[in-house]
């Protein structure tokens, strides 16, 4: 089961996420929100949308812009609403006793 974990703290826990260019998009309900905090920054994808981020607080202090999410998906990419993806710096942990949902993808390139 795919966990997100960023100095040894677990930020998302999941055996639904969602692949899409590399990224597991974690369902809301499985990430650990008292863990993130609301960042300014946004970042726009053609063919995702206008993704939001959130920074971290592990151990006292803040990473910033570690997770994000596309609260208004574009139709194409509407199975990732409602899920929250972690930057490179987040170990992605998997165990091989879960299978994953996936979701195909394009060739553009972007958070």
């Amino acid at each position: 089961m795919p966990r997100a974990v960023l100095n040894g703290t677990v930020l998302a826990d999941s055996s639904r996420t969602v692949m899409v260019e590399g990224n597991h998009y974690f369902p809301a309900e499985d990430v650990r929100w008292d863990r993130l905090g609301a960042s300014r920054m946004r970042t726009v994808c053609p063919w995702k949308g206008i993704a939001a981020y959130q920074h971290a607080i592990v151990d006292g202090e803040t990473v910033r812009n570690v997770a994000w999410t596309y609260r208004r998906p574009l139709p194409f990419a509407r199975r990732i609403r409602g899920h929250v993806a972690f930057s490179p710096w987040v170990a992605i942990e998997e165990s091989d006793d879960e299978e994953l949902s996936t979701v195909d993808t394009t060739d553009g390139h972007c958070t």
